[in-house]
């Protein structure tokens, strides 16, 4: 049917689709107020069309039917998915939406309209999301209608110029799919992460699609026999069950090519075998789960370590099943996912489905949600945050990441985003914890606190009250409450007055000229840098005099080379120049030992020149040493 002349006729059966899908759990009277606001915004924007032609009262009509039939929301969000965009792009205002279906209905229009100020606090876009977010400090409703809203304008992005396709995707992979994730909305999650994919990188994307496509016309011999099997295993015992083969979507399969380093062909588990079988009052979904991984394993060989049980510890989204893989017929792994139907519901529905203990916990996780906006809010009041992204990469760290359960060593279970440190583990446990964390122990063993955790690790952090964050932490931190101390900290150091060149590497005490950038910095040379020697010769006007005085609280790097005798403790003569007499750090250390001739390689830090060649003479007065050099001296 052509897009430029929908008729009436149409218009209205597709919001009878909408009004079916409602009418089994509605009143009366809440039926009248979803079809009033059905005609309300038909004639709203009965002179407007969209970008494909069609008429525009399409598009409220599908984010509706997506709010009534995949996310099973009740009647003001329906009638608040039909309005969503008359305030914004009609004359329409909300206390008139307030007037004609109260306040419920108004308050949701309200949220998913996108604000039009002169001046935006951050960036509009970040205005936007911050809005949103902002709604459940009260009602997450709103954002599940913005989220249905998203979905419908990619699955009709095709009419779209590339740039506005490109800004759309963007939006969609940093906010909605990751926090439909979060919400446990995964079928929702999967598709505007593959829709939003296909629009950044369309070659990639069907580059992948079309091996996939291979996939299957491949694997269609092989699967039919393992799928034989399987059926005749449970059916012989007589289990109920639905079986499917799913593969895994373009964007799932090029993300795991990026952080598995791996190719297309060598890449493991491109499709799965899912299992779903009823749920049954007198067997726990655990045991019949239990049950068939038993009667699949008698059948086929297990590969060891593959178990993934979510069902004892699910995902923090609420994602269940049962994991394994086991051999086929043709020498393959092939993986299985073991669920009830009440599990495979709530993949789809997430937080949405009804199932009374998660229900705790999505309260749970909106407490903290608001209470870390609140943090982040106040920071950016009192101007501590001069960056417009901070505030939604503080956010975003904390909750749109799938979540990892660790363990402090006295079993108190913590929860973290995935891909943290031990550094996060720190700030979790205790924030003074956190801003003197030296080193840690995972699962007994000594490790560096920027070392990744996995779910289950048990991690003790042990403390030094000399340590202080690094600039390096921000970049091996994930969560927010880590990020937001780390930056506050940092922020508030004072900002070194030079630049020191990179190729000469400057200390205070040694002869050194200045050069003015064209952003008004000044990077500090060496007088016998030959960058330095260059630039003086191509903009001598930029030269500065510079006082580069040593500052006890700065250290710089350096790096020692020592010859010597071998004899016995050496070694200990040498750190204990540096060590104990100077109480510097020493960072690394190596020796090589040939035909009795020591070569000691010293890595460490030191205030000024003057102390370094304090050092210098100190290890030449060392017996049995011969030579001590230094590149920069």
């Amino acid at each position: 049917m052509n897009n430029h002349n929908i008729s009436e006729e149409e218009i209205n059966l597709r919001a009878r689709e909408v009004f079916s899908a409602m009418e089994k759990r509605t009143t009366l009277e809440e039926m009248q107020l979803i079809k009033k606001a059905f005609v309300f915004a038909r004639e709203a924007h009965r002179e407007q069309r969209r970008k494909t032609g069609e008429p525009y009262i399409i598009h409220p009509i599908a984010v509706a039917l997506i709010v009534a039939k995949e996310l099973q929301l009740g009647a003001a969000p329906v009638c608040a998915a039909f309005l969503h965009d008359v305030v914004e792009d009609t004359p329409c205002t909300n206390e008139k939406i307030n007037e004609e279906f109260g306040n419920d209905v108004a308050f949701l229009v309200r949220v998913v309209t996108k604000q039009n100020k002169q001046q935006y606090n951050m960036s509009k876009q970040l205005d936007n999301f911050k809005q949103m977010l902002d709604s459940m400090h009260y009602d997450i409703r709103a954002i599940l209608i913005k989220l249905a809203d998203r979905l419908h304008n990619m699955r009709t992005l095709d009419s779209m110029r590339p740039d506005k396709q490109m800004k759309i995707a963007g939006e969609t992979d940093y906010f909605y799919a990751p926090l439909a994730n979060r919400l446990g909305l995964y079928t929702i999650k999967i598709e505007l992460e593959n829709l939003s994919f296909r629009y950044r990188c369309p070659q990639i994307y069907d580059r992948i699609l079309k091996l996939i496509d291979k996939d299957k016309a491949l694997d269609e011999e092989r699967m039919a026999s393992f799928n034989r099997r399987i059926d005749e295993v449970l059916t012989n015992n007589g289990i109920q069950y639905k079986r499917e083969i799913l593969y895994k979507q373009p964007y799932n399969i090029w993300r795991k090519m990026k952080t598995q380093n791996q190719d297309y062909e060598h890449l493991e588990c491109r499709h799965f075998t899912r299992i779903v079988f009823p749920s049954d009052m007198y067997l726990s979904q655990k045991d019949l789960c239990l049950r068939i991984y038993s009667l699949l394993t008698d059948t086929f060989r297990e590969r060891p370590n593959s178990i993934v049980n979510y069902i004892d510890l699910p995902k923090q989204n609420g994602y269940q099943a049962f994991h394994t893989q086991v051999l086929g017929d043709y020498g393959t792994w092939e993986e299985i996912h073991i669920q009830s139907e009440k599990m495979a519901t709530k993949t789809r529905l997430g937080y949405l489905f009804d199932s009374g203990q998660r229900e705790i916990d999505i309260n749970l996780w909106l407490e903290n949600f608001r209470n870390v906006l609140k943090d982040v809010t106040a920071s950016l009041e009192r101007h501590e945050d001069n960056n417009d992204t901070f505030f939604f990469e503080s956010v975003k760290a904390s909750f749109y990441n799938d979540d990892i359960q660790v363990y402090t060593p006295e079993g108190k279970a913590m929860l973290l985003p995935k891909g943290s440190t031990a550094i996060d583990m720190a700030f979790q446990v205790h924030t003074e914890i956190g801003m003197h964390a030296k080193y840690a122990k995972i699962n007994g063993h000594l490790a560096s606190i920027k070392t990744r955790l996995k779910r289950g690790d048990c991690v003790e952090i042990g403390t030094d009250p000399n340590v202080w964050p690094q600039d390096d932490w921000r970049r091996n931190a994930k969560s927010y409450k880590a990020l937001h101390n780390i930056h506050m900290f940092l922020e508030r150091q004072p900002k070194p007055q030079y630049c020191r060149c990179s190729h000469c590497n400057p200390i205070p005490g040694v002869e050194v000229i200045g050069f003015k950038e064209t952003d008004d910095r000044i990077t500090v040379h060496r007088r016998d840098c030959t960058v330095a020697i260059g630039a003086a010769s191509q903009r001598g006007d930029s030269i500065v005099a510079v006082d580069f005085k040593e500052d006890p609280a700065v250290l710089y790097p350096a790096t020692l080379t020592a010859k010597a005798v071998d004899r016995q403790h050496l070694l200990s003569d040498i750190i204990e120049t540096i060590s104990n007499e100077l109480h510097l750090s020493i960072n690394e250390l190596n020796t090589v030992t040939e035909d009795e001739i020591v070569t000691c390689t010293i890595n460490f830090y030191v205030h000024s020149n003057a102390e370094l060649l304090k050092i210098v003479g100190n290890i030449l007065n060392i017996p049995d040493v011969d030579e001590v050099k230094y590149d920069n001296l």
